[in-house]
């Protein structure tokens, strides 16, 4: 079995990859990176860098989570043994949303597809495109087309915390033990408090919160 440890930034993909596939990936005009079932980046196309600033260089070698994120708009594993792509069969295939950041600090979205295939060391492929306008636009319609009233006056003064400390960077563990609750009440906060913002992952709701100065 190949041990990605060993292998060289600019080789993982030669040593990993069937040279076929890799050069496939490699012309794709989506964006592409591959990983290890440990979430072990070995692969980055030009399509990748094109979209978030990283180049192959950049990320070989590193977690996913250190590079794109380590968590979908639900909060789920992106990438490593708790993920879903990692219990996927060959040829199967999930999607999701990433929020994230490129290189230079720019909010990006992401619309995801993952794959495994199976070989000495499994790998799995992720095919993704920026939706980062698609998304803005969708919010943007949502302000529009809405009924008219102030949903953030329908937030709770316990929504309106939570909301508080998820702009100062506490995850649900860290937001229950604060407020000396179970993480389950905090999940459930946290769906509301998208419900009622017309948003659907973290860092849109502080966006939002920002902007309408709720923080």
């Amino acid at each position: 079995m190949v041990d990605v440890r060993e292998a060289t930034p600019n080789g993982a993909a030669a040593a990993l990859l069937p040279e076929r596939l890799r050069a496939l990936l490699a012309r794709a005009d989506d964006g592409v990176w591959v990983t290890t079932v440990d979430g072990r980046i070995v692969f980055w196309n030009r399509g990748a860098e094109t979209v978030l600033g990283y180049s192959e260089d950049d990320v070989c070698g590193r977690s996913c989570g250190e590079v794109v994120t380590g968590r979908d708009e639900q909060g789920r594993p992106v990438c490593g043994p708790c993920c879903d792509a990692a219990r996927l069969t060959r040829g199967a295939g999930t999607s999701f949303g990433v929020p994230t950041h490129a290189k230079d600090g720019r909010d990006v979205w992401l619309e995801v597809m993952t794959f495994q295939i199976d070989g000495d060391a499994p790998l799995v492929i992720h095919v993704f495109q920026d939706a980062t306008r698609t998304k803005q636009l969708l919010r943007e319609l949502r302000e529009h087309v809405g009924d008219g009233t102030d949903g953030d006056a329908r937030l709770t003064r316990r929504e309106r915390e939570i909301l508080r400390l998820m702009a100062g960077g506490l995850g649900t563990a860290a937001t229950a033990a604060r407020l000396r609750v179970s993480r389950a009440t905090i999940r459930n906060h946290v769906q509301n408090i998208f419900g009622k913002l017309g948003v659907h992952t973290r860092l849109e709701a502080v966006t939002h919160a920002t902007r309408h100065h709720l923080v």
